[in-house]
């Protein structure tokens, strides 16, 4: 930990993941640049060389936290500037209850609202206290005076009202990059004004889209004291009124307790430049062509996502076997690659999803399918980036169909990687990038109609059309880019000039 004021951090980011990966090199640990395709770490990385020191806070596993076996803070000094990592020593067992069970059995099921997944019993919510009280100690220990703490996501909720507490004179920006729910479906946590209290201990609090942000106030004066100071219009950029998602305005700033909290709608974008850069590689180009000649004349239909229930991957398969029975033509003309990668083999949830959509795989397969066509291929293994980045480039549709999704990276990953300009792109309009991606063909995954209409109509969608509808979405995943995300964030926590809709309570 510093051991003097001027050797405290202008900036600290608190973030679970470390900032590079860890890598024994002849019995010697390396700390190389994190490969991210989205661009969040680095781009966060990147604002260390804006201030004269910064620090990042982290966890690390260790047996015996008291003896970790390994340096709490290591010095970085790469591309971005100069900082420090502090690594949290915390048992796997700690991990397990504040990450595993509480964040991701408890809490991920209420954000995304299917209170039905909801189960209260197993979370320890004191070790929960406990980790984020660790991480805010940290990060107060780090901060210089009048520094800038940006916390990030939900598993780290409780860090700005401690972190307040123990350093009143901070700024502090917490993004939340899952979705908010409405009150009556967050209220169902018991820990719930513990949780609004702290993020509104912040000085910016940040979202996705303006309906998070707009629910989040709606379930915080569900249960405090809190007057609306100003609403805004919402931006064009993020109003597509295809999506479900949309909102005419949004609330900008609130008061509690003496304290103005300014609320930030900042969509999360990719690295177009990294993909594009992939996108037209030779290597790339080299696999488009063996792909392209796998596929002969049949058109690929690409699905990407994790096995998670907010995914929609029955649904899905349900859809495309519709299509298959109504559709005799479209046999052995069409090919479906349903990439489902499991996250966490040990929670129970999401073994009975990835088992159910092994068994709907070989139905669709042994029902349809020939010695010369298999109408379905599901990927359960993680595919590398640079493969990846080749199938959009074939895909003729990426088919994004969330029940609930924060935002999805892998719809704008897909409009990045068409350097080629064509390509359809069908979305939910349950997912938040579907506030912006306007002309995306959009569907509801919960009609059945819906899902299978949108599927034909881009099946049948004319080249002009396609160019079309893809050159806007480019244009917009450009605009909106990662680093327009972190701008936007951060600037959030500089004075600007009044105005606005309302000042009401």
């Amino acid at each position: 930990m510093p051991s003097d004021t001027q050797s405290r951090s202008d900036l600290v980011i608190v973030y679970h993941r470390q900032p590079y990966e860890e890598v024994e090199v002849d019995g010697q640990i390396e700390y190389r640049e994190n490969k991210s395709p989205n661009g969040i770490v680095p781009t966060l990385k990147s604002f260390f060389g804006r201030v004269d020191k910064g620090a990042w806070i982290a966890w690390k596993h260790a047996q015996d936290p008291s003896n970790p076996g390994f340096d709490r803070v290591v010095e970085i000094d790469d591309p971005h500037g100069k900082y420090t990592v502090s690594r949290l020593p915390l048992t796997p067992a700690q991990v397990n209850s504040f990450y595993h069970v509480s964040s991701k059995e408890a809490f991920w099921p209420i954000l995304h609202g299917f209170k039905e997944r909801y189960n209260y019993d197993p979370v320890d919510w004191s070790t929960f206290r406990e980790v984020n009280w660790a991480f805010a100690e940290a990060a107060a220990a780090e901060a210089a005076e009048g520094a800038t703490v940006w916390v990030h996501d939900y598993n780290l909720w409780l860090v700005p009202g401690y972190l307040r507490t123990l350093r009143p004179d901070v700024k502090i920006s917490f993004f939340h990059h899952t979705p908010f729910p409405p009150a009556d479906i967050f209220n169902v946590l018991p820990w719930r004004r513990e949780i609004l209290e702290s993020l509104l201990a912040c000085d910016v609090v940040g979202f996705h889209i303006p309906r998070y942000v707009n629910n989040f106030v709606t379930a915080a004066r569900s249960l405090l004291e809190v007057d609306t100071q100003k609403r805004e219009k919402v931006k064009a950029e993020l109003n597509a009124q295809t999506s479900a998602l949309s909102e005419q305005s949004v609330i900008t700033e609130v008061a509690y307790e003496g304290r103005t909290v300014r609320l930030q709608a900042s969509p999360v974008g990719v690295d177009v430049d990294y993909i594009e850069g992939l996108a037209t590689s030779k290597d790339t180009a080299a696999r488009l062509d063996q792909i392209r000649t796998d596929l002969g004349d049949r058109r690929l239909i690409l699905s990407v996502g994790r096995t998670d229930y907010t995914k929609g991957g029955i649904e899905q398969l349900e859809s495309y076997e519709r299509l298959l029975e109504s559709r005799p033509d479209l046999r052995g003309r069409i090919q479906l690659m349903h990439v489902s990668v499991m996250a966490n083999e040990n929670m129970t949830a999401y073994r009975q999803i990835q088992e159910d959509l092994e068994h709907m795989a070989g139905r669709i397969n042994g029902r349809y399918g020939s010695f010369d066509w298999q109408p379905l291929l599901l990927i359960s293994r993680p595919v590398a980036f640079t493969d990846l980045v080749a199938y959009y480039r074939a895909a003729d549709i990426a088919w994004i169909t969330p029940l609930a999704d924060g935002m999805n990276l892998v719809c704008k990953e897909y409009c990045a990687a068409r350097t080629d300009g064509d390509g359809i792109l069908v979305l939910s309009e349950f997912a938040g990038a579907a506030v912006e991606l306007a002309t995306a063909v959009p569907t509801n995954p919960f009609s059945h109609r819906s899902m299978d209409s949108a599927l034909s109509y881009a099946l049948e969608m004319p080249e002009e059309e396609r160019r079309g509808r893809m050159k806007l979405l480019r244009e917009l995943v450009r605009k909106q880019d990662i680093r327009f995300w972190a701008e936007d964030q951060m600037q959030a926590l500089e004075p600007r000039a009044s105005g606005g809709l309302t000042t009401a309570a």
